[in-house]
């Protein structure tokens, strides 16, 4: 029956790695889960100092609202909003970004 692989040790055994997995998972949290949001002159040391990224484009959400675009010169990318209270937070992250924005209008 297979209800007895996990009863007894087994099951205290299998419940203990678990828990030394999650606290490992916690412990070692990605760049994302670092700084997800923080004031803007704080996220923008981040993002030009730890990514090497510059804002190479940003547009109006709301009255509230700005979204930016930051990228590096691998291409890799990560999306923010800045809020007028301060706060910029991080609403997405990738790489491989095609194309280049020019933030002039001529």
């Amino acid at each position: 029956m297979t209800w007895r692989l996990f009863s007894g040790r087994r099951m205290g055994w299998l419940i203990g790695a678990l828990a030394i997995q999650m606290q490992a998972v916690h412990a070692n949290p990605g760049p994302i889960a670092q700084i997800l949001c923080a004031p803007s002159a704080e996220m923008q040391d981040k993002l030009r100092g730890q990514f090497g990224a510059d804002r190479t484009w940003q547009g109006l959400r709301s009255p509230d609202e700005v979204v930016e675009l930051w990228e590096d010169e691998r291409g890799d990318w990560t999306l923010v909003i800045a809020y007028a209270n301060g706060n910029v937070c991080i609403v997405a992250m990738g790489s491989y970004l095609s194309g280049s924005v020019d933030m002039g209008r001529g």
